[in-house]
């Protein structure tokens, strides 16, 4: 039975259920228009009870969802009565079992469910970190077969909260290879037979799972908040909250407003910032990333580094700040750990590095006026908890199967060609 379509943005051509990233006619995102106008929510935990909204059939049983609470230590640190946490990490005190620590749990299980029920058998994931760790608890939860691929930055980064499972594939890269290098190759390996690519933000299932976040926020406080703060790498959880704040706005019960996106990116690497300060569809490399790898490494938050976001494409994040009249902020390292430790010692919780620098964008949005002191806020800490799971928790740092010199290595090199999944 259907659930939704999905539609061209740019031409409004529609198709159905099946997996797809592109549209026949041109380069525009595909959404979801789900039949469900209405969000009902299921008896389910986690992200389950949102399935009104996610692009699956089966209904996910997962106790891993985001979590919205009412500031109150940081909240009158700042002077807004009415801010709003939005945490996807490990919290069990305030019911947030992310055990992977990053809002891309939300994702990965959608995006695996969605591939599953369209025959997939092995997905192939590109990752800065937080993406490859999160697919890789799934796969070990659901034993489907993941092959993720992750730069050199983000090795570290790629532990589970259990014992590793064999539908895991891990491939490093080697020093001086960045994200938009892991994209590459991972690009490469899902053309191979049995293989197939999780998308991306083209994929619909990553936005919509994403996408639970600010339906969380909206059905705890009871509306949409006037301003959503996020750190973005990518932007696609800009992308994620502006298309569901679409759908609420059509529901009818949650505001007719759309939250206003304030989006923050990390010094020295901001393209995305750059761009949307002169008001440009596009990003010029030599412009706005200037000797991007150097950048890259000198980034604090290493997985805020996307050297080909999906900023312009129709559909994309300059299309959700135009619409929602959104401000960006670049964040230097000193700016994102200051806010990390005031937050830290008013919530009493440990947060990743994007969420130091979503919250360094909040503190500078107060100090600008870019916030009604009455107004609903809602920061999205999209990562959290890491030192809190590691008192409940032993984790295992996953090794890799092979490691790539670079994008273009022979994948015969890798010894991936003789993996089961391909016999």
């Amino acid at each position: 039975m259907g659930r939704f379509k999905l539609k061209c943005l740019k031409c409004g051509r529609e198709y159905g259920q099946q997996y797809r990233l592109t549209c026949e006619n041109d380069d525009s995102f595909l959404r979801a228009d789900y039949y469900e106008k209405k969000l009902k929510l299921r008896n389910q935990p986690g992200i389950g009870r949102f399935h009104s909204w996610l692009p699956i059939q089966e209904e996910l049983t997962t106790d891993a969802g985001p979590i919205t609470y009412k500031s109150e230590a940081f909240a009158r640190e700042l002077g807004l009565p009415n801010l709003y946490i939005g945490f996807s990490g490990y919290w069990p005190e305030r019911g947030a079992f992310v055990k992977t620590c990053s809002f891309k749990e939300l994702e990965a299980y959608p995006i695996m469910q969605y591939l599953r029920e369209n025959g997939a058998k092995a997905i192939v994931f590109a990752s800065a970190g937080n993406t490859g760790r999160a697919a890789a608890h799934a796969s070990a939860l659901t034993g489907t077969d993941v092959y993720i691929v992750v730069p050199y930055s983000g090795i570290s980064s790629i532990w589970l909260p259990e014992k590793p499972t064999e539908s895991i594939h891990f491939i490093s890269m080697s020093p001086g290879n960045d994200y938009t290098d892991a994209i590459n190759l991972a690009g490469r390996i899902a053309k191979l037979p049995g293989m197939v690519s999780e998308g991306g933000a083209r994929n619909v299932a990553r936005r919509d799972g994403m996408g639970t976040v600010m339906l969380d926020a909206a059905v705890t406080i009871g509306k949409m908040p006037d301003h959503y703060f996020q750190a973005v790498g990518s932007g696609t959880g800009g992308i994620s909250a502006w298309e569901t704040s679409l759908r609420l706005r059509a529901d009818g019960r949650f505001g007719q407003k759309l939250p206003k996106l304030q989006l923050a990116q990390n010094l020295p690497f901001v393209p995305m910032y750059n761009a949307w300060k002169e008001r440009r569809r596009e990003i010029i490399p030599g412009h706005d990333m200037e000797d991007a790898k150097k950048q890259v490494e000198e980034t604090y938050a290493t997985v805020l580094t996307n050297r080909t976001p999906p900023y312009g494409v129709t559909g994309g994040l300059y299309d959700a700040l135009v619409d929602t009249d959104g401000i960006m902020y670049a964040i230097t390292k000193e700016e994102a750990l200051e806010a990390k430790a005031l937050f830290e010692s008013l919530e009493g919780i440990d947060v990743l590095p994007p969420s130091a620098v979503a919250t360094a964008a909040l503190l500078k949005a107060v100090e600008a006026g870019n916030v009604g002191k009455d107004e609903t806020i809602f920061l999205n800490l999209a990562g959290g908890g890491y030192e809190r799971l590691k008192k409940d928790f032993t984790l295992y740092q996953i090794e890799p199967v092979a490691t790539a010199r670079n994008p273009d290595v022979p994948l015969e090199e890798l010894n991936i060609l003789v993996l089961s999944i391909l016999e």
